[in-house]
């Protein structure tokens, strides 16, 4: 089994429930783990850090993700704007609103703020999960992610 078969078994599972999390759709996180495996592949031999293995994908399928979500960010769900009262459109607007200023003030956090929050919130990871993959102490983890939530309230402030 070569280093990178290995790399795919170790974290296919993982990286599938994560893009699930993130999308909240199976099918799509099928194909977006497939994407994300398929770029890994054409640029593991640039991966310097082979024991940090398992950020690195992270990394590759928050960006699949985000590549696929803004490409089709534009296109409403049909169900989103038929049969919708008009409050029911305003508190949508809102939510919608709210969610786009959450994701800018995250995208201003510093790492690891930034990737700590993710894996927790989207990821649906566990602190020490976090940790192993950072190669820190679970105690890390937490203050980073406590850390991170309180400069995202100060920036949605």
């Amino acid at each position: 089994m070569t280093d990178f078969e290995k790399l795919f078994h170790d974290n296919r599972d993982f990286i599938f429930r994560y893009l699930v999390k993130l999308t909240g759709n199976p099918s799509l996180a099928e194909e977006l783990t497939q994407e994300t495996f398929f770029r890994a592949y054409m640029n593991y031999a640039g991966l310097r850090n082979r024991e940090k293995a398992s950020a690195w994908i992270c990394q590759i399928a928050k960006n699949t993700y985000y590549a696929w979500y803004n490409e089709h960010k534009k296109i409403a769900p049909l169900e989103e704007t038929i049969d919708s009262g008009a409050e029911n459109m305003e508190e949508m607007f809102v939510q919608k609103e709210l969610s786009e200023k959450a994701f800018a003030c995250l995208e201003k956090l510093e790492e690891p703020y930034k990737e700590v929050f993710r894996l927790s919130v989207f990821g649906g990871l566990s602190l020490k999960e976090i940790s192993n993959s950072f190669g820190k102490s679970e105690s890390w983890a937490r203050v980073t992610f406590y850390r991170a939530k309180q400069k995202l309230l100060e920036r949605m402030r």
